[in-house]
């Protein structure tokens, strides 16, 4: 007791700890140990999650978050630049449609989706500011490395570690933005980190084209490698690390949140749960169309429409990234305001987006100038995105905080290997079997082919706001 009086008046935080201590005349006491001491306690090693939580700011919280989402637009622009490169690529290294959807597709994504769930087993043990630093390092030295490809092989391989760096950075931010975030906010905070998408894509197109259209496109792979290594030193400087499930309730009966389970545990909890599975599948019909417009874009504006690389990088670019970042953001915060009414509203504002998209990939093909389609393909590009945001607030409120970067990483496994696994070869492969009677315009016999998908990905969120209606920890978190 004494050891604890001291603790308490020198202001150190205590913590109570299992087991409990005997005094010499035998008599039983309950013994605590100061919260920031990191070794065992009670036969269970404590985490890094057993530091107490600086106060932090409202003003602090959302500079960590958008100094996250910087993190992901590099991040999201590393993953794309070899869409708005397809074209001199292409013709470079003599490379077919089909293998242009690999490098952009399965040959990124199964690392990406692989490395993700065990890199969430990790972050939700370790610190999470240090392995967002780490990945981030990583993934920027493969892009440059993409420059000195001379075969599909080698741009495969290091497309690979690209994926693999990048299977770190957005689980580990997703939960690390949930313990700056109350329940009721994350919809909104995961919004403005989800910008990083529209914003990658839109730096990509912009900045790749034109260093691409002037110094070559290996030159557009080393500068866009840059950058990424000065924002990981930067991460490690200024993003503290928060205590983890700080923000959220109790269990009931219990005074403190559970330990991280292992990972098969958590990988199980997350598939035996119909709410994150429904989401999942949707949010990974979703990308399929999202990731197949991304990816082709550009070949299907230079290809069919007539446009230049020049005029991409000019004109594409803005559209993609002015319409994204106002869709993922206004997905996100209608979804917190929408959400705190009726719990639905995460699925259905998705299921609505990708209803209205339809007749624009109509209007994409059959426009008669470049200038028309683009502002076709603005539609799809402002509601696109419109998933992301809720249903990551979903999987984020929908579990324990001691599961959230697992599960984060289960939800981008199924999204990106459905999405992006197959969303750019499946264009890819459609285009080169409409080769031979459509030639360059087979890219529009694809683009039809994206409507079914669209019409399944709407029925997919329908069934997901059937299922949140239902879910009860939903409930409890978000109303």
């Amino acid at each position: 007791m004494r050891r604890q009086m001291r603790w308490a008046a020198a202001g150190r935080p205590l913590a109570p700890r299992r087991g409990r201590a005997t005094t010499r005349d035998g008599n039983a006491y309950p013994f605590f140990e100061p919260e920031d001491r990191p070794w065992v306690t009670g036969g269970s090693r404590m985490s890094v999650d057993a530091v107490q939580a600086p106060k932090v700011s409202g003003s602090y919280r959302y500079l960590v978050v958008w100094l996250l989402a910087v993190v992901y637009t590099l991040n999201f622009l590393d993953r794309q630049i070899v869409s708005i490169l397809a074209e001199p690529i292409r013709k470079d290294l003599q490379l077919d449609d089909t293998q242009l959807g690999m490098l952009s597709g399965i040959v990124f994504a199964i690392f990406y989706t692989g490395f993700g769930i065990p890199v969430g087993w990790l972050a939700d043990r370790a610190r999470r500011v240090w392995i967002i630093s780490g990945a981030c390092a990583l993934w920027s030295l493969f892009t440059a490395l993409c420059g000195t490809a001379t075969s599909f092989v080698q741009l495969a391989l290091y497309r690979m570690g690209v994926g693999i760096g990048e299977a770190g950075g957005s689980p580990p931010s997703y939960s690390l933005i949930s313990d700056y975030f109350k329940p009721e906010e994350r919809g909104t905070a995961l919004a403005i980190y989800s910008l990083g998408v529209p914003a990658g894509s839109m730096f990509g197109s912009a900045l790749g084209g034109w260093i691409a259209a002037e110094h070559g496109w290996r030159t557009a792979f080393f500068v866009m490698g840059v950058p990424g290594i000065i924002l990981a030193v930067t991460l490690l400087l200024v993003v503290k690390e928060p205590r983890r499930g700080g923000l959220d309730k109790f269990a009931d009966g219990k005074d403190a949140h559970d330990a991280a389970p292992p990972i098969w545990t958590a990988i199980g909890g997350f598939f035996s749960n119909r709410t994150l599975v429904l989401t999942a599948l949707a949010a990974g019909l979703s990308a399929f169309v999202g990731y197949a417009a991304l990816t082709w874009n550009p070949p299907f504006l230079m290809r069919v429409k007539g446009m230049s690389l020049t005029q991409v990088a000019a004109y594409y670019s803005l559209v993609l990234g002015i319409t994204g970042m106002i869709g993922t953001f206004s997905a996100g915060w209608i979804a917190d305001k929408l959400g705190a009414k009726d719990r639905r509203w995460f699925a259905w504002i998705p299921a609505i987006a990708f209803l209205i998209t339809i007749p624009f990939w109509f209007g994409i093909v059959y426009a008669p100038t470049w200038q028309a389609a683009l502002i076709c393909i603005a539609v799809p590009a402002l509601l696109n995105n419109c998933y992301l945001a809720p249903a990551l607030a979903v999987v984020q409120n929908a579990v324990p905080p001691n599961r959230r970067t697992i599960s984060g990483a289960v939800l981008l496994f199924v999204l990106n290997l459905i999405g992006l696994g197959a969303g750019p070869v499946y264009v890819g492969r459609i285009s080169d079997m409409a080769k031979a009677e459509h030639g360059d315009n087979s890219l529009s016999i694809a683009f039809l082919a994206l409507v079914p998908v669209i019409a399944v990905t709407i029925l997919a969120h329908l069934a997901s706001a059937w299922s949140i209606a239902r879910d009860k920890r939903l409930a409890a978190a978000i109303g």
